[in-house]
């Protein structure tokens, strides 16, 4: 719902009624992965996708049906319904939409949710998508960390089981659906919730105002993190320069890291790449960094030369080889590439191979499933 989230606050602020299509279950190698939605909006335009063209026809023709009457629909497609030929589902996936109908009245906290997402707050979305009960579908309770929780299911052992479930997910950053009883039964069948997880963006830091710097916070920027470039050197970070990052700091790497991870600003999703290949500088910020607790991926550029002479001196400032281990040195996947836009993509290329657990190897020579799982 992110990526339409503008478009539907639009309209739901002038009163209007849209449909909106959510993916909210996906099994194999299903195109756009759980959260991702669709708007049929009350002039018949749509905005955004559910499976990158596979399903979007049956799905609008669905909500024009579910704008009429309101009644909310989850509906299957993939290779396992027999109108898969029909929606032409040709990537083999299997994806379930839930289709309904927002405005005022179905999705009163809209506006809140959109105030959370703008102000960079975490905030989890349980919307009930299957029960024995058509009066309880499309229910929906709001979840923040540290806060109570917004809205009602009907009963408070289905609020508190599955509003407990939900700031699981969102501590995650992940959306899903949940089964449960249809009073929230931990062991049982009937109801099923889907819970989208509206998290801060995770970070990335780059570390080192040279030309390749610019070019990696581009591809940062594209692949959906929020983008800190780090250096010493005023003259070198500044804004002008690096226009794709959502911030320049001028201050010594690793005691901006320090101060960065005091403060909570670090978490199990935050990239780093260390592009200074000066031991002064990456030195004490490697120092820092691998030994925190909780982070995605440590890069450092350099040569092999550089590299070996880096793990030299790591290991004599007494890190241990476990924690030297941590480190991708020099970064990037073997691409062959030689600009700074090519040596971005390489990077890019190995941040989401450690993501997904991909082997970086052509897919044309890789056996088995193309997307792997969480």
């Amino acid at each position: 719902m992110r990526e339409v989230l503008s478009e539907l606050l639009a309209w739901w602020r002038a009163g209007e009624s849209v449909a909106m299509g959510t993916v909210v279950a996906t099994f194999r190698s299903a195109p756009r992965p759980p959260g991702a939605s669709m708007l049929v909006g009350p002039d018949g335009s749509v905005v955004g996708s559910v499976s990158g063209g596979c399903v979007e026809g049956a799905v609008v023709e669905l909500g024009h049906q579910v704008l009429e009457d309101g009644v909310p629909v989850l509906e299957r497609y993939g290779v396992s319904d027999e109108d898969a030929f029909a929606v032409g589902l040709t990537c083999g996936g299997i994806l379930d939409v839930y289709v309904e109908k927002v405005d005022r009245v179905t999705f009163p906290e809209l506006e809140d949710v959109a105030g959370e997402v703008e102000a960079g707050r975490p905030v989890g979305v349980a919307t009930v998508v299957a029960h024995p009960d058509p009066a309880v579908l499309g229910r929906r309770i709001l979840v923040r960390p540290g806060a109570a929780v917004s809205g009602g299911l009907g009963s408070n052992r289905m609020d508190g089981a599955i509003a407990d479930d939900a700031l699981g997910l969102l501590a995650l950053g992940a959306s899903e659906t949940l089964g449960y009883g249809p009073d929230g039964e931990r062991r049982g069948e009937g109801m099923r919730v889907f819970v989208r997880s509206f998290a801060p963006r995770p970070r990335m830091l780059v570390f080192g105002a040279i030309d390749f710097a610019a070019a990696v916070a581009r591809v940062g920027t594209f692949l959906g993190y929020r983008v800190t470039v780090c250096d010493a050197r005023p003259v070198f970070a500044t804004h002008v320069r690096f226009p794709d990052a959502d911030e320049v700091v001028v201050d010594w790497p690793h005691r901006y890291l320090q101060a960065q991870a005091d403060a909570g600003a670090i978490d199990g999703r935050t990239v780093m790449c260390v592009l200074t290949h000066d031991p002064k500088f990456d030195i004490p910020l490697l120092e820092v960094a691998l030994r925190l607790p909780e982070v995605a991926y440590i890069g450092a550029m350099g040569s092999r030369r550089t590299h070996e002479g880096r793990l030299r001196r790591l290991q004599d400032a007494g890190l241990t080889p476990a924690e030297i281990e941590r480190l991708s040195s020099p970064l990037g996947l073997d691409l062959g590439a030689r600009t700074p836009e090519e040596t971005a993509v390489s990077i890019a290329a190995e941040i989401v191979a450690c993501r997904w657990g991909g082997s970086g190897r052509r897919l044309a020579t890789v056996g088995g499933r193309i997307h792997r799982e969480d």
